[in-house]
């Protein structure tokens, strides 16, 4: 590699060369390669010095390859050739071992990252990349391989689905605040205490009206609600003890379990509709995000049966 060293200027002549071999032309090449006419041909200049023979025949206005850079130019077009290639499958591998996650801010928060050491552990080649957004980003068009969606699968025609969690809606609130405040004794009771709104910009989702409508009350607004437009901001609030929130279990269901939040009565809402993980139907999954598909579905499952027992 050394005597290479010394024969060959640069791997950039080469690249120099192998365009201006192949249009026969200096300006055509200085054109693809972004350089001026006067840089390549100080470059094939150079190549030929240092290789000590012509490699181009030059005449007014026109340049053709000499018998010997003919021959040369082959070996170098096949040989960058092989070199793009290779370089292509490497940042292609690459690639595929990054994964990017599209999913709100209250998944990735409170669902996602209380995981990322699990993920690690289980999936240490890949690079999990989480991309938030108020809104279901059109994965094909984003070139997402992977999102977070709620709602009816129908709905997503060009998208695969796999059932992640079901949407179970439960009351909720800090201990302070049942301490202070009591636990309410019905449906009236608690639709008088102090409530938590989420105001979602975009995404649908349960409010306190279709929440107790599931428990056959008619729910009407208190005056100067405390509104929330992020459901991260509405459970830290919750926590603060600043009121009665509605709980996603699969959110929520490591607050409840180690006590920071508590259920408020016992009514629990199943809106029968669930979370999933999509994917788009017009291109195959990577292997990576394959195996990181597989493992949400899987912490998915563990999930549902840890917030059951």
């Amino acid at each position: 590699m050394q005597s290479l060293k010394r024969l060959l200027p640069s791997a950039s002549a080469l690249v120099v060369f192998e365009a201006a071999g192949r249009h026969e032309n200096f300006s055509r090449a200085a054109e693809e390669l972004a350089m001026t006419q006067a840089a390549v041909s100080y470059a094939i200049r150079a190549l030929e010095t240092q290789i000590g023979v012509p490699l181009f025949h030059r005449s007014h206005r026109a340049v053709a390859l000499t018998e010997t850079g003919a021959r040369f130019h082959a070996d170098v077009s096949a040989g960058l050739a092989r070199i793009q290639k290779s370089a292509e499958q490497i940042r292609a591998k690459g690639r595929e071992a990054n994964v990017t996650l599209s999913a709100s801010t209250a998944f990735a928060s409170m669902w996602m990252l209380p995981r990322i050491p699990r993920l690690r552990q289980d999936l240490p080649d890949i690079d999990l990349r989480i991309q938030t957004s108020v809104r279901d980003l059109d994965l094909e068009e984003e070139g997402i391989p992977l999102g977070i969606r709620g709602g009816d699968p129908a709905a997503w025609p060009g998208y695969h689905s796999a059932l992640l969690a079901p949407e179970v809606v439960s009351a909720v609130a800090s201990p302070s605040f049942i301490e202070s405040h009591g636990m309410p004794a019905d449906m009236a009771a608690l639709a008088q205490m102090r409530l938590i709104h989420l105001d979602e910009p975009v995404r649908e989702a349960c409010d306190w009206k279709e929440w107790f409508g599931s428990a056959g009350h008619d729910y009407r607004p208190q005056s100067r609600p405390l509104t929330i437009n992020d459901y991260v901001l509405v459970i830290q609030a919750a926590l603060a003890g600043e009121g009665v929130a509605l709980g996603w279990r699969h959110l929520i269901h490591r607050q409840i379990a180690s006590g920071a939040l508590v259920p408020v009565g016992n009514h629990v809402f199943d809106t029968g509709s669930a979370f999933h993980v999509v994917w788009p139907r017009s291109r195959d999954l990577s292997l990576p995000a394959r195996k990181v598909r597989d493992w949400l579905v899987a912490q998915g499952a563990m999930g549902l049966v840890e917030a059951m027992n």
